[in-house]
Order: structure tokens, then sequence, then C-alpha cells
């Protein structure tokens, strides 16, 4: 580029000198002097990726689609045996770790070749050694109980929580795999005995990870084993619970519905951890149990005046599907309702249905509104 700037000057100079004397007059610009905020020191910056980039990864995990279901069976979820012999602890150096780049052209490489072929057990922890995240990640999608499969004396996850706080993140990826695949589950596929097996397989996990302690920083792992609980081995607490949940709510207030459904809950659920420190990342799983115990003791006292269908008890505590499921089931039979239910039962149901509707308002505090209603209310 040519600087035309002299040139221009000078021919205005010679046609205008005082218009060229005006144009080259600047004022000066005054100093303002100032000092740079202070940016955060390495060991900062190094802190917080440490903590906050495992629950990026997991929050990324739960919003992925679907997997698809698993290729193979799996046959035993707590026994497995690799024609390979493991050695516990043994851990590749970091030179033998596989950079992001080596992973994916191995991802690219088996997706190239048009065949899928389901890798051994030996190779899943050799994987967690390295740290081979896409790898994980195709197994997690093709052959997800691989993940959960127990060989020699220890698991994918434990043996990720074994080498230390370098594979924390490992284990957090491993743990919200497992929460995925609980959120991801079909209604379909509850029956389904192998569905039974990895649910049986899956507590196991989850409870190890809760041992180790993990649980201080993912909260929902708590919910996640509690969940696996009730749908492989809670289907006879819930129905207990449900009797007594409709007793308490014939009764009004008197009965304390509200209060002896959570007591109940949380009972529950801390005789399944046995850990009191666990409690705080319970509240959340505790409050949305609770209602849904009294949505389902509610609509199993409607039943006995109406002809519609039971909800399932495996929506038990499962985000909003047992509220969903019930205003379902409201909507469709309204006349038989207004028709044949008690006053007090069908003020239930309002009370049920403007509290929990929404979700700008945490359980926590649906629960608190519930009791004041319900529990400490005048009633009907």
């Amino acid at each position: 580029m040519v600087n035309n700037a002299p040139l221009i000057l000078s021919i205005v100079d010679h046609l205008s000198p005082d218009f060229a004397q005006r144009s080259l007059s600047r004022a000066r610009v005054s100093s303002d002097l100032c000092l740079p905020a202070r940016l955060p020191t390495t060991g900062f910056l190094q802190r917080e990726a440490e903590q906050n980039a495992p629950k990026a990864v997991l929050r990324q995990l739960r919003r992925s689609p679907t997997p698809p279901s698993p290729t193979t069976e799996y046959h035993d979820a707590t026994e497995g045996t690799s024609p390979h012999a493991w050695r516990r602890g043994s851990v590749s150096s970091d030179s033998d770790q596989t950079s992001p780049a080596q992973s994916l052209f191995t991802f690219s490489r088996s997706q190239a070749s048009g065949g899928w072929k389901e890798p051994q057990p030996f190779e899943v922890f050799r994987a967690i050694e390295r740290k081979d995240i896409m790898f994980l990640m195709e197994v997690r999608d093709r052959a997800f109980p691989l993940l959960l499969r127990k060989t020699g004396d220890a698991t994918p996850l434990l043996h990720a929580m074994r080498i230390g706080q370098s594979h924390r993140d490992v284990a957090i990826l491993l743990l919200g795999a497992f929460s995925r695949w609980i959120n991801h589950l079909e209604d379909s596929e509850i029956g389904l005995p192998r569905t039974r097996v990895i649910l049986k397989a899956l507590r196991t996990n989850l409870k190890l990870g809760i041992d180790y302690g993990l649980y201080k920083s993912q909260s929902d792992l708590v919910a996640s084993f509690m969940q696996t609980l009730v749908m492989s081995e809670g289907e006879k607490w819930i129905r207990a619970q449900v009797s007594s949940m409709s007793l308490a709510l014939r009764s009004g207030n008197a009965g304390k519905p509200v209060s002896t459904a959570e007591a109940a809950v949380r009972k529950f659920a801390t005789k399944e951890l046995s850990k009191a420190d666990a409690i705080a990342a319970l509240e959340d799983y505790v409050a949305n149990a609770t209602t849904d115990l009294l949505l389902l003791g509610a609509w199993a006292i409607a039943l006995e005046a109406i002809e519609g269908e039971a909800i399932p008890v495996y929506y038990f505590a499962r985000d909003d599907r047992v509220f969903r499921a019930f205003m379902d089931r409201v909507n469709t039979h309204q006349a038989a309702i207004r028709r044949t239910l008690s006053r007090r039962l069908k003020w239930q149901f309002r009370v049920l249905q403007n509290v929990l509707e929404g979700r700008n308002t945490t359980y926590r505090r649906k629960v608190e509104i519930l009791t004041e209603e319900l529990d400490d209310g005048d009633g009907v």
C-alpha cells in the first residue's frame, strides 16, 4: 500500500498554506496513567481447572443423546473374567498416556473399518490409565456394561479411584456415564432381566463412588444411587409406603402426610448409605421422593373410586416423571374425579398440582409449602 499523505499535503500547502497549517496542528493527548488488574496466579488457574473441568464434562455427558442399546448381552455384571492377566496397580507412565489426537485417530479408524469389535476388559482398564476419553466414550455408547464389569478385584471405576487424584476426572466421567444411562432408561426396558442385572451392577459401582467420597462434589451421585436401588429392589418398599401415604392423606392434616412421607424416605436412604455426612447431598433426592410418595398415595386413593391406570412405581424419584403421569391421569379422568372423589381428596389434588407444577421452585421449597398446607393447614 502506498502512503499518499505527504503528496496530498504538499499540494494543499501549495494551494492554501493556511489550510495545510491548520490541518497539521493537533491537540496534545493528556496522559492518564493506570495500573492493570493483577492476573490470577498459575496455581489458582490450575486449581480452578481441576475443579471445574470434570464438572463441565459431566454436564455435557448428561445432555448428550440417548445411547443405542448394547449390541451384546450382559451376563454377569459383578464377576467377569479376562483372557489376559490383569495386575492391580499396573499404572502406565506419563509417556504412555494417549493424546487426544491419538484417541481421535483410534476412534475414527474403528468407525472407518465398518465393524465394531467389543474390547476386552483389560483394554478398558488400560484406557483408564491412559485417560483415553474418546475410547471410553465409545465403549459407553456401544458396550456400556463393560464399564461396570468386575475383573479380578476391581471395576473400571474402582481402578480409576485407586490410581488417585490424577485420574479423578476419569472417575467422574464414568459416574456421569452411569447417571446418563439411568436418566435415558426407557420404560419398556425396566422389566427386562438384562436391565435388572445392569441396575444391580450400577448400584454397586455408585456405592463405591460414594464410599470413596466423590459424592461431596457431585450431589446427584447419591440420587443416582438411590434411583438404581429403588428401580432394582425397592418396589416392595414403595408399595408399602404408598399404602401408608394413602392412610395419612385420608386422615388429613392429622395424619401429617408430608412429614410422614419425608421421614420414611430419609430413613430408607440413610439406612442404605450408612454415612451421616452424606445427608447433605441427599436433600434433593429426599424432597423429590417425598412429593412422589404423596402423588402416588393420592392417586392410589382415587383408583378405589374410578377406573384408571396406575402410575408405574419405577417412575419414583426420577425428576418429575410421577408428577407428569399424575397430571396425565387427572386430565384424562376429570369428569369421574369431579363426580366420585371426596371433597378432601379433590382439594388435595388441587394443592399437589398447584405446588408441584413448574420448575422455578426447588423440590425442597415445594415440600415446605406442602407441609404448610397439608400438615399444618386448616384443610378441608
